[in-house]
């Protein structure tokens, strides 16, 4: 019984962790992109009913733990860039092409595998920059609503510590508080508390799709969908990525129409599922990724009344929020971005012009972050030195290879410390072992729509 039992508890936990550490992150992402109070809690609902039937699809269909959530990297996105030109409508209909893009990808390897080929330390910085303005928030916050903001960063701080899983969630609990408390008495008065699908007819225009669908798709495929690939790899499973892309695609663009602005496979939450905390049993922990889709969706019953609680809250206070939830993803970044000396400058840049927030022909700071990471890395390619000497060739001070070196023994003598020529060396095996090759290599074949090679 406790066996059947534990998964559940851990889809639980997974669920109520997912949800409550990051939907402020999505309502300000999807009021930023020009929502209306009603457009952003269908876009939340919508949210959750899709990463619920997507997770219990993939986990029931391939008995795999693979959770799949929001895109929370996208949601901060939509913070950086603004609302698009065009309005609402416009951002729809670029949630609509960046869900087109991940089907694309799982239909065709190489699109997915182009995606993975993006410099590490490019990647890593343009999301730090689209990260960082929201992780100044809880600074700003401070400043601005000391008596609001102080107790919510001190409950973060104390939980981060000791309980670090529930840290964003305390903080949460003791926002609402301060919500109730400062809030207007009237503030919830008519206010929907039961979410409704507001179905949106979406818009095009180029400087969106360049500016907003490509890297909303980008962003989430990333930060998300190759790292949540690469944390069930790491606990032994083999996921179909192909699959996976596809079922995360096809549920982006049912959500679209409603506000959902990209579902992918989880990568914060991911290791809740697929741990040992599960199950002991790995064939067993899929069930906690069903279970923790299946509660997800019941959560978006209750988009309406967080969209009105974050509707009376100060906004700088729901930024706050959002922001504390992901400073671990910020310094994940930052850390990947800087950790190769020799395409530090290149991530640098990449990180600066995506934090600076420009747009440039309607295209935001993301676009051009990355575009000036790339041409950095192009630029300042290194070429070998030309006065290196050729393979074959031995360097100047070095004996030829037909002479012994000063301190070694001729090649007829063993070396003092070494077994005569008839005896096998104290690391190698007898006459009838197999070649060393054999023995000591791995078989490491790769399925390129099951498992990608995230760099």
């Amino acid at each position: 019984m406790a066996g059947r039992v534990q998964p559940l508890l851990a889809g639980v936990v997974t669920a109520l962790v997912g949800f409550a550490s990051s939907f402020t992150v999505v309502l300000a992402g999807l009021r930023a992109a020009g929502a209306s109070d009603a457009q952003a809690a269908s876009g939340l609902l919508a949210l959750c009913v899709a990463c619920g039937l997507a997770a219990a699809w993939l986990g029931w269909r391939h008995r795999i733990p693979m959770s799949v959530a929001w895109s929370t990297p996208g949601a901060a996105l939509l913070v950086a860039t603004g609302p698009p030109r065009g309005g609402w409508p416009v951002a729809v209909g670029a949630f609509l092409v960046s869900g087109a893009l991940i089907v694309a990808a799982g239909l065709f390897p190489p699109l997915g595998r182009a995606v993975a080929a993006i410099p590490k330390p490019v990647a890593g910085a343009m999301l730090a920059g689209v990260l960082l303005p929201l992780c100044t928030a809880p600074v700003r916050a401070l400043v601005e609503l000391p008596l609001v903001a102080g107790p919510v960063v001190v409950a973060w701080l104390l939980l981060h510590r000791f309980a670090r899983r529930w840290a964003v969630p305390g903080a949460l609990v003791v926002a609402v508080a301060a919500i109730a408390l400062t809030a207007p008495p009237a503030g919830l008065t008519g206010a929907a508390l039961v979410p409704s699908v507001t179905l949106t007819t979406p818009a095009w225009n180029a400087s969106a799709l360049v500016g907003l669908a490509l890297p909303l798709f980008l962003v989430t495929m990333a930060a998300q969908n190759v790292p949540g690939m690469a944390v069930l790899v790491g606990y032994g499973y083999r996921p179909p990525f192909g699959a996976a892309l596809r079922a995360t695609g096809l549920a982006s663009l049912l959500a679209a129409p409603a506000g959902g602005h990209a579902v992918n496979l989880a990568a914060i939450t991911a290791a809740l599922a697929a741990s040992p905390d599960a199950h002991p049993d790995p064939d067993r922990r899929w069930i906690a990724s069903v279970t923790a889709g299946l509660g997800l969706a019941l959560l978006g019953l209750g988009a309406g009344a967080a969209t009105a609680l974050v509707a009376v809250a100060p906004p700088i206070l729901i930024e706050a929020v959002a922001g504390l939830a992901l400073l671990g993803a910020l310094a994940t970044a930052l850390a990947s971005a800087v950790a190769d000396p020799a395409t530090r400058e290149a991530a640098v840049v990449t990180f600066v012009v995506t934090a600076s927030g420009v747009t440039l022909i309607g295209v935001g700071g993301a676009f051009w972050g990355l575009v000036a990471g790339c041409l950095m890395l192009l630029l300042f390619r290194r070429r070998p030195a030309p006065d290196q000497p050729a393979p074959d060739q031995p360097a100047p001070d070095q004996p030829a290879p037909d002479q012994p070196a000063p301190d070694q023994p001729a090649p007829d003598q063993p070396a003092p410390d070494q077994p005569a020529p008839d005896q096998p060396a104290p690391d190698q095996a007898g006459p009838g072992a197999p070649p060393r090759s054999t023995r000591d290599q791995g078989i490491r074949a790769v399925d390129d729509d099951r498992t990608p090679q995230p760099q």
